[in-house]
Order: structure tokens, then sequence, then C-alpha cells
């Protein structure tokens, strides 16, 4: 699992209720960076991507407490809940499907990381406020990747897997990768024995596709 923590642990626990010996090797520390709220009185809602906005929100976000929450997932639906924060819609896929669901005509201001990623065609007018950032850990020991089942949560995530690896000289002939999205898939690049992408952009839909792969019985 290459999430950065509490995100890791949450999902190595998720993985043990489904049979399997998961292994953290995160690759990010997220951590909050300095911002300024905008006037609330700007916005319809808040549009949240990532449990990570609201755990390393600081005092600012609070004074965005008046604005309704859609939230990406039902985590960030949750950690939202439990900040005091009124969530008018969770959704259980990506921020394209919540997107697609929701009033077209809302201005929703977006908490997020220093690397955002900008959704497809979205109807409403959204406002992208960097509130975190996801900083590089040092390369962990990537020796027991050959045979394993990779989940990777992000095209970043991916991306520096791949990196690592090839610095490293690691063989990654004979490891999977199951991936969260189709542009995760794609981050990752070639020399996979396999690389999957989850029915659905969502955790439980990933860790179903990686017990799938560890079940395997040609792996």
């Amino acid at each position: 699992m290459l999430r950065p923590e509490p995100g890791a642990t949450a999902t190595c626990d998720a993985a043990r209720e489904r049979g399997l010996q998961p292994v953290k090797l995160p690759l990010f520390k997220v951590e909050p960076i300095v911002w300024d709220a905008p006037d609330p009185a700007a916005f319809d809602g808040l549009l949240l991507t990532s449990a990570n906005a609201l755990r390393h929100r600081g005092p600012e976000l609070d004074k965005l407490r008046a604005l309704p929450v859609y939230a990406v997932g039902e985590a960030t639906a949750a950690e939202a809940a439990s900040a005091g924060f009124v969530v008018s819609f969770a959704g259980s896929g990506g921020v394209e499907e919540l997107l697609a669901a929701i009033d077209p005509d809302l201005r929703l201001l977006h908490p997020c990381g220093e690397q955002w990623r900008e959704p497809r065609a979205p109807r409403q007018s959204i406002t992208h406020l960097p509130v975190y950032r996801a900083a590089e850990l040092p390369g962990p020991d990537l020796s027991g990747l050959q045979g394993a089942v990779v989940a990777v949560h992000s095209p970043r995530a991916a991306a520096r897997l791949a990196e690592l690896a090839a610095v490293a000289g690691v063989d990654i002939s004979g490891a999977a990768l199951a991936a969260i999205s189709q542009e995760a898939a794609r981050a990752a690049g070639d020399g996979w024995e396999q690389v999957v992408t989850a029915g659905e952009p969502n955790e439980g839909a990933l860790l179903a596709l990686a017990a799938r792969l560890c079940n395997t019985s040609d792996r």
C-alpha cells in the first residue's frame, strides 16, 4: 500500500478484512500549507475530493463551515461530518460522477492538494484552492515487489513508484498493479506483469481487484 498515513493504515486494515496480507510502503507524507479562506458568500458549497483537506485544514477552513459539502467518497463525507460540516451529497465514485449528479449551476470551492487534477468538462464553476501538499518520502525498499500485487490510489503514486523502481533497478515484470483509475494505470508505465483498473474509482473496488489478483491461480 503506497498511500500516505493515516490512509495507509486504514487501507491495510480493510485489506486484512478481505484476507490479504498488506505491506505499507508510503511514498508521500501529507502536510498542511498556509492559505487564506475566501469570502464564503462567493460560493454555494465545498467540493471535497480527499479527507486530507479536512485533516490538515487548519483554522481557515472553519471559516467556511456554513457552506454545504459535496464529498467524493464515504470516508471524506464522514470526516466532514465529524468536523462539523453539513454534507449535502456524498458520491460513491469519482469526482466526475459526483459532479454529474449535482446541480450544474453551483459555484464550488475545492480545498485540495498542491497537485490537483481538473475534472473533465465540469458543468459547475469550480475554484481550486490548495490547502495541503504531499511531500515525497525517501524511496522505500522495493525488493519485495516480485510476485506482489501493488494497489495504487493515484496517478502521482503510480508514476513515482515506476520511477523509484527504475532508479533502483528493481524487476517489476513479476508484479501486478491494481490501479484505482485509468489515469493511474497509464502513469504506472510499462514492464509490469499486468496492470488492471478497478471497476469503480473507489477504495472498495480497488481492494476487491487486489484480492482477485492475489487469488489468481496463475500468479
